[in-house]
Order: C-alpha cells, then sequence, then structure tokens
C-alpha cells in the first residue's frame, strides 16, 4: 500500500439540497446530517450551492439549520458556486456568524461558478448579478483576499478592482483562528496544460486546499501533486493540505440496479443527461460495499485525503447506514476521530 493509502482521512457527506425540487422533505437533509453526526465517523457536512442556475435550498441557510442539529461535524459548501456572484462582505459576515453559532465548525469554499458558455442559465444568472462570466475568476481573487482581511483583527481598507472598503470593521469575527478555504475547480482532463496550470497555481496560492469532483483517480493524482509543489515554491507547503473529492455513491449488491437508480437521481437532480457517461465513470461509486470501498481507494490512493459522499438515491437515511455500517470500517484506521464540539 503507498504512503498515499495510509494518510488520515476526512469523511464528508454531501447533502442533495436540490432534492425539495423532486419531493424530498427538507426534514430527511436535517436527519441525515444527524445521523452522519452521531457516527462519529464523518468530519464535515456540505451542501451544494447556487442562485439560479441550479436552485435549491440556499447554502448558508441550509448549513444554520444543519448547525443546530449537530455538534461534532464541520459545515461546508462543496462547490460556493455563486462566490463571484456576492459581495465578499456578505459572505464574510455569513462565514463569521456561522462560525459563532457552530462552535468553530465552519470550512469555507469558493468557486468561479458556471461561464456564460455553459449554458442559458448560467448566462441569465450572470445577467440577474450584473457580473460579466470573464469577471468570475479575478472577483473569487479579491473576494478571497478580502475576506481574509475582514476576518483579521484589524479594520480594513481595500481598493481593488471590483469592491472597494475604506476602514470596515466587520463584527462578530469568527471563533477559529483561521477559517478552512478550499478552491473547486475542475478543468476537463484535456483542458490546455496552461490553464491547468494557472487553476492549480490559483489554489496553491490563495487556499487551504483543492475540491474536485468527475476527475479520474490518474488525473486527481497529477492535479494534486501540481498543487502541492506549487504551495512549496509559494512557501505554503504547511498551508494547503486538503484534497477533496465530491464522488456520487449508490450502495447496493445488484451493481446494474445501483447504477439505474443513480442514473435516474441524477436525471433529476441536473437534467436528463446532464451528467456525461464519462464524467459518470469516474464520478459514480455503485454497486457492494466491496465495489463502493474499492473505487474511493483508488482516489486515496491517488491522494485524496477528504472524500465527500453524495447518495444519490431517494432512501438517504438508508444508503448513509450502509455506508456506515458496511463501507466506513474498511477505512477505520485511517479515519481522523472526530469529538464532540
Amino acid at each position: 500500500m503507498s504512503d498515499n493509502a495510509k494518510q488520515k482521512l476526512r469523511f464528508g457527506i454531501s447533502l442533495p439540497n436540490r432534492g425539495i425540487l423532486f419531493g424530498m422533505a427538507p426534514e430527511v437533509l436535517l436527519e441525515t446530517a444527524e445521523q452522519a453526526d452521531e457516527s462519529g465517523l464523518f468530519d464535515g457536512v456540505w451542501v451544494g450551492d447556487n442562485l439560479l442556475s441550479k436552485p435549491r435550498l440556499e447554502a448558508m441557510v441550509t448549513l444554520s439549520a444543519i448547525a443546530a442539529r449537530t455538534r461534532r461535524v464541520r459545515l461546508g459548501t462543496i462547490c460556493f458556486a455563486s462566490f463571484a456572484l456576492r459581495h465578499p462582505l456578505l459572505i464574510a459576515l455569513q462565514g463569521a456568524s456561522l462560525d459563532v453559532l457552530s462552535g468553530g465548525r465552519y470550512m469555507m469554499s469558493a468557486c468561479n461558478g458556471g461561464g456564460s458558455s455553459k449554458g442559458p442559465q448560467f448566462a441569465a444568472e450572470l445577467a440577474a448579478m450584473g457580473v460579466k462570466s470573464k469577471e468570475r475568476v479575478s472577483r473569487v481573487e479579491e473576494g478571497i483576499e478580502i475576506i481574509r482581511l475582514l476576518w483579521g483583527a484589524e479594520p480594513v481598507t481595500y481598493h481593488g478592482q471590483y469592491y472597494t472598503l475604506d476602514n470596515v470593521d466587520l463584527q462578530p469575527k469568527p471563533v477559529q483562528e483561521e477559517i478552512p478555504l478550499t478552491i473547486a475547480v475542475n478543468p476537463a482532463p484535456d483542458a490546455d496544460p496552461a490553464i491547468v496550470e494557472r487553476a492549480m497555481r490559483r489554489v496553491a496560492r490563495l487556499s487551504n486546499g483543492w475540491q474536485s469532483d468527475g476527475t479520474p483517480p490518474e488525473t486527481f493524482r497529477t492535479r494534486w501533486n501540481m498543487v502541492q509543489d506549487y504551495a512549496a515554491e509559494y512557501g505554503r507547503a504547511d498551508k494547503v493540505t486538503d484534497s477533496v473529492l465530491h464522488m456520487m455513491v449508490n450502495i447496493n449488491d445488484d451493481p446494474d440496479v445501483a447504477r439505474r437508480e443513480a442514473v435516474d437521481f441524477l436525471d433529476h437532480y441536473y437534467g436528463a443527461g446532464g451528467v456525461s457517461a464519462e464524467k459518470l465513470d469516474s464520478w459514480l461509486a455503485f454497486g457492494s460495499p466491496e465495489a463502493v470501498i474499492e473505487k474511493i481507494s483508488a482516489f486515496v490512493e491517488a491522494g485524496c485525503n477528504t472524500p465527500v459522499l453524495r447518495f444519490v438515491s431517494p432512501d438517504q437515511h438508508g444508503q448513509l447506514a450502509r455506508c456506515i455500517e458496511e463501507v466506513l470500517p474498511a477505512f477505520q484506521s485511517q479515519i481522523m476521530t472526530i469529538q464532540p464540539a
């Protein structure tokens, strides 16, 4: 077994907060969060984020409800896709407030979100928020800088390309001395190497880790190694430590049934055909517990230390129970022990 496979792991659960649009009761999300929290095996509960392009329960409001129902787990967004559309002062205040209310359990992410070329729903979202598609990356970079400053001890004066602050003292401050921040970015496996380098350098320069999804293990390994190399180059090797993978999971002893249920769930969630067969091959772990363990292990071997699992099934409770009882024990010696807050 490789050194990567022996690393400590932080498992997360990603709750389908779009599910209410096709019949899932909001209480299912909260109960599943409690179930994960009580197990002591999950480090974090994550929810997705969009404004208009992929309608759902708003991420920070949902995390606040989850904070009130849990005691151990950290709380985060699995791709904060609207980051570039929100003012960093608002993001900083929401994040600090959630950190205070949860007793220091917030973990932040940043994401460029979908560009106008990705589809009309993304173009409409950008237009509604008055943001040009080409501005997204620089808005994210500027926003991260401002939020870090606002969470610091001193009043902030900042004159940037998009945002201007003069002697702003944000209160309350977060409970944590430094809130962990990851950047979600996922260039296609065949993307221009220059684009990939810029993206991985952004992660290494500005964040504490990288989020990805739908990436083959070999691509994940290559890009995480790039991030670590660039972080060392910037003198931040000890700061950039989190490698996060969002993975879809359906546990069923009949692999055909598992795959059919997963595809049906994803078709409802993202629209029919919204997930390509190629992406599904990398994104979905399905079938018997042993098959799911094997798929997760391939990414752990590739350097992932934070697998975040979304159960693509109407039966969220049953899937989570099987995961706790039949999948996570295979990683027991590697899972970081989660203590009550």
